[in-house]
């Protein structure tokens, strides 16, 4: 059973910074891809940012130059270091991983099956 626990959000000001985790498990699979996924009150999930099986990366163009996608695959463990914070970027923040074979890194939510439970961003002006 794939498991997904993401941590790290929080209250922050603008222009402030955050690194979200994401601890998976309950797979043996090296090659897998993952993301961030993001949804806003009103708003669709939204793709953030995300690692193909080659892991190639891949972003949504308004976290360019602001977010970063890593991983410890010794660990399983996904992050999202979030710097220079806008209110926009309030949401609540996902997890998502998949085994199909990709060649560009997935950013719809259709391309993943396994999901974690979120964790919060705030950003205040």
């Amino acid at each position: 059973q794939v498991q997904l626990v993401e941590s790290g959000g929080g209250s922050v000001q603008s222009g402030g910074s955050l690194r979200l985790s994401c601890a998976a498990s309950g797979y043996a699979y090296s090659s897998v891809c993952m993301g961030w996924f993001r949804l806003a009150p009103g708003k669709e999930r939204e793709g953030v940012a995300g690692f193909n099986n080659a892991d190639r990366t891949s972003y949504t163009d308004s976290a360019k130059g602001r977010f970063t996608i890593s991983k410890d695959r010794r660990t399983k463990t996904l992050y999202l270091q979030m710097n220079s914070l806008k209110p926009e970027d309030t949401a609540m923040y996902y997890c998502a991983a998949d085994f199909r074979r990709r060649w560009l890194p997935p950013l719809s939510p259709d391309d993943y099956n396994f999901w974690g439970q979120g964790t919060q961003v705030t950003v205040s002006s």
